[in-house]
């Protein structure tokens, strides 16, 4: 398997072109499951795991890899499915990296990467209800292919705070903010609601969208009827991995149209590597935060409305 991730290192031209290469996988059963490359470090052989007690059920255990006891999640298991039934020695570890995080998921079987367009990746059809784990589908070789929600999957197993610290927002600028609009845009409802609570300890009006598609639809509808998005709100915050338009592409098209141009514009994501800031450069995004710190993204919102009001 270490094969199929050879080349990763050379996969960053992909970003910016509204591009992304998903890594497929199998957990029980045939249906094919996606994640972006990007978010991956390594693929190999489940190692041996060491049980932890009073663990969550979904954490299959720890495994030491490359001097880091990096915790393995089962999956299938994760996301309502029933566990792998097999000896985890004959299953894979995809190991990855999200907000910060590294964690390994336990998957049966890795099957290949495939060259896509975000164009070509859409939301979970309408009537899948609100307790699926997916953020987005897709077909490959005219199969459907699932790209799990993983915020929301780590946000169940070991939640992170989402509360935002004593001292970061004060009452001046709280009633500055009652008086101001923050547009987010993010495809993983977990990650809305997380960015929305905290936007509203700042005190701002939350727009919330799910896509990049959607946002650039909802701007242009905006300055088509006379408005200037740089009036309308304080900043958009917006997700990079997104169904029918990334964050990068997003970016680019509202700086290309002057009626749009001046909106302050934060990129907010899970992805790592160092490749981001030279891209939120190349787009002429305003800003880059790494997901989810409450206290540094609120304090992004505060420092532009003391810049701004």
């Amino acid at each position: 398997m270490a094969g199929v991730m050879d080349s990763v290192n050379q996969r960053t031209q992909l970003v910016g072109q509204n591009r992304l290469e998903l890594l497929l996988f199998r957990l029980n059963g045939d249906q094919l499951y996606g994640i972006n490359v990007f978010k991956v470090r390594e693929v190999l052989q489940c190692p041996e795991l060491t049980v932890l007690p009073k663990s969550h059920p979904v954490v299959r255990g720890v495994a030491n890899i490359r001097g880091a006891t990096i915790p393995i999640l089962d999956l299938s298991m994760a996301t309502g499915l029933p566990g792998l039934k097999e000896e985890t020695r004959n299953s894979f570890v995809i190991i990855t990296e999200y907000n910060t995080k590294t964690q390994g998921f336990l998957v049966h079987s890795v099957e290949r990467i495939v060259n896509m367009n975000w164009e070509e990746i859409h939301p979970p059809p309408k009537g899948t209800g609100r307790d699926h784990y997916l953020t987005a589908v897709t077909r490959v070789d005219n199969r459907m292919v699932e790209i799990i929600d993983v915020e929301k999957v780590l946000a169940e197993v070991s939640p992170s705070s989402e509360s935002v610290s004593a001292g970061v927002v004060d009452a001046e600028v709280q009633d500055k903010a009652v008086l101001l609009r923050v547009l987010t845009v993010d495809d993983s409802s977990v990650a809305r609601k997380q960015v929305s609570r905290c936007l509203q300890t700042v005190g701002v009006e939350v727009v919330a969208l799910n896509d990049g598609r959607q946002a650039l639809d909802y701007l242009r509808k905006l300055v088509d009827e006379g408005k200037r998005p740089e009036d309308e709100f304080l900043m958009m915050i917006s997700d990079i991995e997104m169904p029918e338009m990334d964050g990068y592409t997003l970016t680019a098209e509202i700086r290309s149209d002057p009626r749009m141009q001046k909106l302050h514009i934060v990129l907010h994501t899970s992805l790592s590597g160092v490749f981001n800031q030279a891209m939120v450069k190349k787009v002429g995004a305003d800003d880059f935060l790494a997901k989810f710190k409450p206290d540094d993204l609120a304090q992004r919102v505060v420092d532009r409305i003391n810049a701004t009001h």
